[in-house]
């Protein structure tokens, strides 16, 4: 596996896990944010749960909720993750009010391959602003 730097874009490809659970905790880099050993600009902080911005934003509101402990994505996610998930959900709006979003925001979980996650480690964007949003899919998605 080719060796990554921390100073590299912030997104590994998809398909680019460790073998091990354990490697994957050490390597990933939301982990490595988690726990202050990558900085970030942060928006909420607490025992089970990480705010902060896009390093590529999309709108003018564009930061992301991550659980700490490692879950790969939403498809790993099992009944016990269910408490910090529901958390993240029901903070989004506050959140997203006090960055900016007062009319509404968009959240999103890509999953896997298909959903394109770039980074192996669950995370919710929220995405919003003054200005309404784009469609969400193009018409023609065939």
């Amino acid at each position: 596996m080719k060796k990554r730097r921390d100073t590299d874009k912030a997104h590994a490809a998809v398909g680019d896990m460790p073998a091990h659970k354990d490697q994957a905790m050490t390597d990933c880099i939301f982990c490595k944010i988690a726990r202050g050993e990558i900085p970030a600009k942060k928006v909420y902080e607490d025992d089970e749960i990480l705010g902060f911005h896009d390093i590529n934003p999309q709108a003018s509101v564009h930061f992301m909720l991550i659980p700490k402990k490692h879950i790969a994505s939403l498809a790993d996610a099992g009944v016990d993750d269910a408490p910090v998930l529901g958390r993240m959900l029901a903070m989004s709006g506050r959140l997203a009010r006090e960055q900016g979003s007062a009319e509404g925001f968009r959240a999103i979980i890509n999953t896997g391959r298909i959903g394109r996650q770039d980074v192996m480690h669950l995370h919710m964007h929220i995405i919003g602003g003054a200005q309404p949003l784009g469609r969400m899919l193009p018409a023609s998605h065939g």
